[in-house]
């Protein structure tokens, strides 16, 4: 990091790019990264907006993008500090993110699981019973792409079908 851009911060804002160190980003939670992440974008972009302005405005001055460039280097410095630290941010976000989606996909799997055993163990008892073969609790062996097309095409012939009565 740029000691000499940081150098250049206010309190707040060494206190914001303080919370981007990963210590700190260890300590918090999805939500928390986010609200960090919304702070960050916040200040990056007021300096980057604030440098392509006096750049701007500068270069008509001067008639020269390298000197109005060079005017404005401590505004620039600031906004890629912030730059740099939204990438921490948000690696560490990406990082929690995908913690979380596979949390909620191993509880699902898990809930589906316990759903399907308990619906599975009744149904297989009964066919076991009627002296039926085959795997009762999976429609036959078919996948689920081909019994949601049986299905549609079933709806779609009650669709026709119910139209013809209402005539």
């Amino acid at each position: 990091m740029n000691r000499a851009a940081i150098a250049t911060l206010s309190l707040p804002e060494r206190l914001l790019i303080e919370q981007t160190e990963p210590k700190a980003l260890a300590a918090l939670d999805e939500d928390q990264a986010g609200d960090l992440l919304l702070q960050v974008r916040r200040a990056r972009n007021k300096y980057s907006k604030l440098y392509r302005r006096q750049a701007g405005s500068q270069v008509v001055k001067d008639a020269s993008r390298a000197k109005a460039s060079a005017k404005n280097q401590r505004t620039r410095d600031k906004a890629e500090v912030f730059e740099d630290a939204l990438a921490r941010v948000s690696r560490r976000l990406a990082v929690l993110a995908r913690e979380s989606a596979a949390e909620l996909r191993t509880e699902r799997l898990a809930a589906a699981r316990r759903a399907g055993a308990a619906r599975g163990s009744s149904s297989r008892g009964r066919a076991a019973a009627d002296g039926a073969v085959g795997d009762v609790g999976r429609s036959g062996g078919k996948t689920p792409a081909s019994r949601k097309r049986t299905a549609s095409t079933r709806a779609t012939g009650a669709r026709r079908q119910a139209k013809r009565d209402s005539r």
